[in-house]
This record gives structure tokens, C-alpha cells and sequence, in this order.
């Protein structure tokens, strides 16, 4: 289990990993084509539309990913294929009416964000883009089904190949219809941003040509398995398919929206606290647009390993509890844990240490933004966590404490919210947003070690080690970064580049090392890693 676990995450993980740093990489020079304020209209966007995204999707792929895998265990694998194709039509069905109602509703939602004589953008601006970036809801859902019927067969490769070239498209749209509208139609901001967010449904377009190349390869092993199983055709009516997966969708929508919702809490009061404390309208927008976007895409970039690992994981879990070994499902439990606070724990504090390299080499100097940064980082632990959490309990069939510990949540960032930005400004809505991802995990958390009779002494004191390598592996990241301030004056996006790959290259080689020396490395990434590290003497 622990070789296809670990392999289907990396393969997850290195796809999420170059799909990231392509949409963290683009933004430097869209940046720099229509600047500071207009990129908060980009944001306006986006979170619209990524809630929209989920309601039509109605978590339906990672529900199918989910089914599929258990009645592939069960040796039926007609009912997983009798889902799908059915699913098809109600997802392009779902894709059409969420494209409509986004579309009808732009206006209403752009009022509900800004005030037309405080803002920098007006309504009929965030209306517009959000008008074209809603055309990507027609084909986005079906898109994702297929990748959650590959991953219940545990082909992680499609899913992977179809997003990088999802986004390779994208911005290469994105960037490319800028730059023709801002340098050769000499066209405005508005209309720049607004070729930008469709840029989303011609990716699509490019990932769907993707994944039928993939169904038409992998086609002949699906229908071998099929045929191997001695039943071709599923004994399970539509109506108890429906039934069963209608439990599993509600869940899993609501995790796919709990990050937009946030961010959407963010958009419709925080204009609104900042005004109550003398805080102009432009200067909130672009606080704003730090805070949801620019910030946003940086600490985002850890957090692609718990997404790949959330996928992963859920078809392993589902499997072995379907076979009743909890024993399996513990392990899967210890290492995923593990790994992802591993992993995670080091980028999210590195990039916080070195929040004002980063912001000046992705977008400008600004100490405002490298402040939001460095608060804001550490959240992506927080981030991290909270997918795999909710997918250990999907695999379980705890659908119903997913929702109610995900209202809590978001109704406890609700509550906070307005009176913390009030307080703390743009860090009263980062402190609203850890305290609400926090309850969230901590219940979930609850829900699984009561239903699994979950305890790990022995997780816990590796977390906690990899805690105290951490503290000494940024404590030398800052000495060096302090060293080389005073040794050179960093005062350009090279200059930023130099200390972040100097500092960041010496604190993964001390983490590694000591990580392998205590032989923390070798427990948690098993015997591949092992063999390769004796021949270093470690």
C-alpha cells in the first residue's frame, strides 16, 4: 500500500507542483502589465467563480473516485462504469445551468462586493469579468468527472497531465491576450483582465482533448478488467447508484468550496470594516488583492501536497475499510500524516522567513505585501491539513460531520471576521481565517479518533521532532539571510532571487541531513530511500 500510496501522490504531486509554479510564475509579468490596483479586479473573479465551480460540480468527481474504488474492491466493475456514463450528462446538464445562473448573477455579486463612488474598479467592471471567467462552468464539471473515474482506478498520471496542460494553456492565454490588449490594441486594464479569466475555459477546453486521449489509451484495460470480472453488466439501479453517491457529492462539494467561501467572507466585509476604520476604498481594494490573490498564489504553493495526497489517499482508505482492515486504514493514517507536516511544515515557515525576497521577486518591493506574506504563510499548514482530514472522513463515511464541522468553520471566520479587521486590519481576516480552518480540523480530528479508535504516541513524537528540526533549520535560514543583508544591499528582483536560493539551498541541505542522520527521513519515505541513503553512509 505504502509504495502505491506514496506513488500515487508524487505523481498527483509533481503535476499540482508544476501547475502551481505556473500559476504562481505568470502573475509576475501580468503584474507588471496592468499593476497593483487592477490586479484585486483579477481576484474579483475568481472566487465567484470558484464557488459556482463547486455547486456544479457538486463534488461529483472525487465522489466518483470514491465509488468507483469501492466497487472496483467489491469486483464489480460495471457499476462504476454504469455511473459514469450516466454522469455525463447530468454533469454537462449542471455545467450549462451554473455558467447561466453565474452569468445572470454577476451584477448582483459585484454589489455586493464594492460601492461604486468608494472603490477604484466599479460594479459594471467586477460584473464583466465575472461574465467571462463564467464560461469555464460549462466544462469544467464534466472535465473533472473523468479525472475522478481515472483515479478510482488509481491512474493518478491523467489527472496530473491534464491539469499541467490545463494551465499551460491558461496562461499562456492569459498573458498573451494582455499583452495584445495593454501593448498593441493599447486597450484598457478592464478589458485585459477580462481576456485574462477566460483564459480559464480555453484551458479546460486543452485538458478535455487531454483526458480522451488518455480514456482512448487506458480503454482496452478498463474493458479487460471488465470482462475478467464475469459480469458485464451492473446488477445496481440508477436509483441506488444516485442514492449512494448524493451522500458522498454534498460532502465533497463543500470541501472543494471551503477556501473560496473564505476568501468570499474576505470579499463582501472587508471593504466594509476597513471603510468603518477610515480606510479608503482604493487602498482596501489593493489590500484586498493582496490578501485574496498576490498572497494567495505564494501560500497556496505548499499546499499542493496535501491536495495530492487528499486524492490519493481517499480510494486507499475507501478500499481497505470497505474490507474492514482498520489496521491498514491506521497506517495509512500514520503516513500521510507524517509526510505532509514533513513536507509542508518547511516551505509554508521558509517562505514566511522569506516573505520579502518573495514578494519582491514575484511581483515589487513592498513591505506592506511582504508582511501580508509573512503572516499569512504559516496558514498553509492549516491548509494543508485540513483536505486530507476531511478526505480520511469521506473515506469513512462520516459525510455528515464534514458538513457540519465545515459550517462551523466558515460560520466562526463569519463571525470574526468584520470585528478582527476592525482590530488588526489586513491580519484580523488572516487570525479569522486560521481560527475558523483550526475548529474545522480540530472536529474533524475528533470525528476521526472516536471512529477509528485512532491514538499514535509514536505520530506524535515524530511531529513533534520535525517541529524542533524546523525551529533549527529556520533559525540557521535567518542567520544566513541576516548575514547576506549585511553583506550586500538586496535591492533588485536578482538580488532577491540570489538570497532565496542561497538561504533556502542551505536549509534543505541541513534538513535533509539531519533528518537523514536521526533516520526520520528513511521511517517515513520507506525502503527506496533507504537503499539510496546507505550508500551515503547514513
Amino acid at each position: 500500500m505504502s509504495s502505491n500510496l506514496l506513488k500515487g501522490t508524487m505523481i498527483l504531486t509533481i503535476g499540482l507542483l508544476l501547475s502551481r509554479i505556473l500559476g504562481v510564475l505568470y502573475i509576475i509579468p501580468f503584474y507588471q502589465l496592468i499593476g497593483e490596483e487592477y490586479i484585486g479586479l483579477y481576484q474579483y473573479a475568481y472566487v465567484p467563480y470558484s464557488i459556482m465551480l463547486a455547486v456544479a460540480v457538486s463534488g461529483m468527481p472525487v465522489a466518483v473516485s470514491k465509488f468507483v474504488a469501492k466497487y472496483n474492491t467489491l469486483g464489480d466493475y460495471a457499476t462504476g462504469r454504469k455511473l459514469v456514463k450516466s454522469s455525463m450528462v447530468i454533469m454537462t446538464i449542471t455545467g450549462v445551468l451554473g455558467f447561466i445562473i453565474l452569468y445572470t448573477l454577476a451584477e448582483p455579486i459585484a454589489s455586493l462586493v464594492i460601492k461604486d463612488n468608494d472603490a477604484f474598479v466599479t460594479v459594471h467592471n467586477v460584473a464583466t469579468v465575472i461574465q467571462y471567467v463564467s464560461f469555464a462552468v460549462i466544462v469544467v464539471p464534466v472535465m473533472s468527472l473523468i479525472r475522478g473515474f481515472f483515479q478510482g482506478y488509481q491512474h493518478m498520471t491523467p489527472t496530473a497531465v491534464s491539469q499541467l496542460i490545463e494551465q499551460i494553456v491558461r496562461v499562456i492565454f492569459v498573458l498573451a491576450g494582455a499583452f495584445l490588449v495593454m501593448k498593441v490594441f493599447k486597450g484598457t486594464e478592464n478589458t485585459a483582465v477580462s481576456f485574462a479569466v477566460f483564459a480559464a475555459f480555453i484551458g479546460a477546453i486543452a485538458s478535455m482533448f487531454v483526458l480522451y486521449w488518455y480514456w482512448r489509451k487506458l480503454k482496452p484495460e478498463f474493458n479487460e478488467l471488465l470482462e475478467g470480472s464475469g459480469n458485464t453488466t451492473s446488477n445496481v439501479s440508477l436509483k441506488n447508484i444516485y442514492k449512494e453517491i448524493l451522500i458522498y457529492t454534498v460532502p465533497f462539494a463543500l470541501v472543494g468550496v471551503i477556501n473560496p467561501l473564505f476568501q468570499f467572507v474576505d470579499m463582501i466585509t472587508f471593504n466594509n470594516a476597513m471603510a468603518q476604520i477610515g480606510i479608503s476604498g482604493k487602498e482596501s481594494g489593493v489590500l484586498l488583492g493582496m490578501l485574496n490573490l498576490t498572497t494567495q498564489k505564494l501560500v497556496m504553493i505548499p499546499v499542493m501536497l496535501a491536495t495530492g495526497f487528499s486524492m490519493a489517499l481517499i480510494p486507499f482508505i475507501t478500499s481497505y475499510y470497505a474490507k474492514q482492515d482498520f489496521v491498514q486504514v491506521r497506517k495509512s493514517l500514520d503516513q500521510a500524516f507524517q509526510i505532509l507536516l514533513f513536507l509542508t511544515i518547511p516551505a509554508a515557515l521558509g517562505i514566511a522567513v522569506l516573505s520579502n525576497e518573495f514578494y519582491h521577486l514575484f511581483y515589487e518591493q513592498s513591505d506592506v505585501g511582504s508582511t501580508v506574506l509573512a503572516h499569512y504563510a504559516p496558514v498553509a499548514i492549516l491548509f494543508a491539513l485540513y483536505p486530507v482530514t476531511t478526505s480520511i472522513l469521506q473515506g469513512i463515511d462520516r459525510q455528515k460531520l464534514i458538513i457540519l464541522n465545515l459550517l462551523i468553520g466558515i460560520l466562526t471566520k463569519l463571525v470574526l471576521n468584520t470585528p478582527l479587521i476592525k482590530a488588526f486590519e489586513t491580519d484580523g481576516a488572516i487570525l479569522a481565517t486560521s481560527i475558523g480552518y483550526f475548529v474545522a480540523i480540530a472536529l474533524n480530528m475528533v470525528a476521526i479518533t472516536k471512529t477509528l479508535q485512532y491514538k499514535s504516541s509514536m505520530v506524535i513524537r515524530r511531529i513533534l521532532l520535525i517541529v524542533i528540526v524546523n525551529a533549527a533549520m529556520l533559525s540557521l535560514v535567518f542567520v544566513c539571510k541576516w548575514g547576506i543583508e549585511h553583506l550586500f544591499t538586496v535591492d533588485s528582483k536578482f538580488g532577491a532571487l540570489l538570497v532565496i536560493f542561497v538561504t533556502a539551498s542551505i536549509g534543505a541541505a541541513f534538513y535533509g541531513y539531519v533528518t537523514l542522520r536521526l533516520g526520520l527521513a528513511q521511517k517515513l519515505f520507506g525502503e527506496k530511500i533507504t537503499r539510496f541513503t546507505k550508500k551515503f553512509g547514513f
